[in-house]
């Protein structure tokens, strides 16, 4: 993981025991190219926690975002210290017999450990992942299980203002800067492009993109306007090609430069992508047409070791899409007759929750699972895995 800052120019050597600790002794600079950082990790035994591009930017590098930014930290205070003491006899850096000393002081060696963190055994530890429409429901379920499981996570939103406020608030459960909310409007080319480049200067990379956002418009097509149609179309279909056409080669990119490592584009479709949906033709059919997106993904993408899966879960009874009383399904599913007899929400209701043979509505737990089995395992992709109670089966 890196994090970006602006360019300053890194202190030539080891200044102290803490720009060792947390920065290294010595700075990688020139263009970052594997075959150059390859020669830097052969002549110096290790990777650098410090990258400057000259006159451009310098990125600290670590496991974690805290370890990446106590690199850029440490090599900020010791740049000051270069340019301060420039005015007198220079600085004095510590000599080889002083910087093998501290570099392989079993004491040092500890206090490394312990500056990294201890995350390193939660099930998605160090990943920078993005969910869209995350400032609520599912969405922001996912980005909250992700962050307890070790993840940077950016709730990326319309709703910038939510997605911020639910950000904060997971950090202050973690204690620690985990989440970040980020404007984005998914059906817009430009939206997409400036959100994955804002995820990109503040942590280096994005490993796994959730593309959850989503709406819904139901009504018969026989009076189901042309703008409901499009609307849904693009949020849920277009959008989701824009989001993989802007983080796809991001991933390429650090795939390329990277020891084996795979990564994740994970699509939140539903049960309505497995079968078609009564009186809910917009959102049925951009769903289907999101599975097909996604096994053309996977066979592309494959070559750059990302893996593409869409997961399917049933109905998130208890989340804003169903139950909001101005225009949750339940409202809607009412006022356009989808379910025969019903009177009120409550009938709608109940009549949902007996299609499911497990007697409730999918939950945010539920399609976490799912997403913690997709980043885990490696050896499928192209997949529309379902979570739906047993309500839809695949054949």
């Amino acid at each position: 993981m890196a994090a970006g800052a602006d360019w300053f120019a890194p202190a030539i050597g080891p200044l102290s025991p803490d720009h060792i600790v947390y920065a290294k002794s010595y700075p990688y600079t020139g263009e970052l190219t594997p075959a150059a950082m390859a020669g830097f990790v052969r002549q110096h035994g290790y990777a650098p926690r410090l990258a400057a591009v000259a006159g451009r930017a310098v990125f600290g590098i670590g496991d974690s975002l805290k370890a990446a930014r106590a690199a850029l930290v440490a090599g900020r205070d010791a740049a000051l210290v270069q340019q301060l003491t420039a005015a007198f006899v220079g600085p004095r850096c510590l000599d080889e017999r002083e910087r093998s000393f501290i570099e392989n002081w079993e004491v040092e060696s500890y206090r490394q450990k312990v500056g990294a963190g201890e995350a390193a055994a939660r099930r998605v530890a160090g990943k920078v992942c993005v969910v869209t429409g995350a400032a609520q429901g599912f969405g922001l379920g996912i980005a909250r299980g992700m962050a307890a499981e070790g993840a940077v996570v950016f709730l990326a939103d319309l709703n910038v203002e939510g997605a911020k406020s639910e950000a904060a608030a997971i950090c202050r459960e973690a204690g620690a800067e985990v989440a970040f909310g980020v404007a984005v409007n998914v059906a817009d080319e430009a939206s997409v492009a400036a959100m994955v480049r804002e995820v990109v200067a503040t942590c280096g990379g994005i490993d796994v993109l959730i593309a959850n956002a989503g709406v819904l418009r139901a009504g018969s097509l026989k009076s189901l306007s042309f703008a409901d149609w499009e609307l849904v179309t693009k949020v849920n279909y277009t959008g989701y090609f824009l989001c993989v056409k802007q983080v796809a080669p991001v991933m390429a990119a650090q795939n390329a430069a990277g020891a084996g490592a795979w990564s994740d584009i994970i699509q939140i479709n539903s049960k309505s992508g497995l079968e078609g949906s009564n009186r809910n033709a917009a959102y049925a059919g951009g769903k289907f047409g999101g599975i097909g997106l996604t096994q053309s993904f996977a066979k592309e993408l494959v070559e750059d070791r990302i893996k593409v899966n869409s997961i399917c879960p049933g109905n998130y009874f208890e989340g804003p899409l169903w139950s909001d009383p101005e225009r949750g399904l339940f409202v809607q599913y009412l006022r356009s007759g989808k379910v025969e007899g019903a009177q009120t929400v409550a009938d709608v209701k109940r009549a949902y929750e007996a299609k499911v043979p497990m007697g409730r509505g999918c939950r945010p737990e539920d399609v976490l699972k799912a997403i913690f089995y997709v980043i885990e395992q490696q050896y499928e992709t192209g997949q529309a895995l379902p979570v739906t109670g047993g309500q839809v089966m695949l054949r």
